[in-house]
């Protein structure tokens, strides 16, 4: 289960909205208008268990979500989910990892200080011995053109589930 977002780690005016998650528990999320570019050259490299549950961060994972490391390893992947995230890419998301199949798509992350940052996302899932043990994700910077795109997709997808 994820804390509430706290008040006092937002920067500047933010809106609240109360988001239902997969495992069926919700969370209030604070977001503001404030993008974090993404920086040129970077990797972010987070792996989580076969629940999402995060279990490795490198440095810029933890430099770009605001959050700490301990605060990361432990928490759930959605952590980061930012209320503008159409919940069927999500749902396409682990439908595709859990056949054991490699996914990528753009997602729009939320900072626990309340902005945003922008990734494409490569999701693999990890197998020992025939049995998927976790997935290592691994985002890069988007395309603005892609980024473009999916600021005007998204917003259409959300009554698909």
């Amino acid at each position: 289960m994820i804390a509430d977002m706290n008040p006092e780690d937002i920067v500047g005016d933010y809106k609240e909205v109360t988001l239902k998650l997969f495992d069926g528990t919700s969370r209030r999320v604070l977001y503001t208008e404030i993008e974090t570019p993404y920086p040129d050259g970077k990797l972010i490299v987070s792996t989580t268990d076969t629940e999402g549950v995060i279990t490795h961060v490198n440095r810029s994972f933890v430099e770009m979500s605001g959050y700490s490391e301990e605060e990361l390893i432990g928490a759930p992947h959605s952590i980061l989910r930012h209320p503008d995230m159409p919940p069927v890419a999500f749902k396409d998301l682990w439908d595709t990892i859990q056949r054991g199949e490699k996914w990528q798509g753009f997602v729009k992350n939320l900072r626990k200080d309340g902005g945003y940052y922008w990734v494409k996302a490569t999701v693999i899932p990890n197998v020992r011995g025939d049995k998927v043990v976790g997935y290592t994700s691994v985002r890069r910077k988007p395309s603005h053109t892609k980024v473009a795109e999916c600021i005007k997709l998204y917003p259409t997808l959300f009554s698909l589930f």
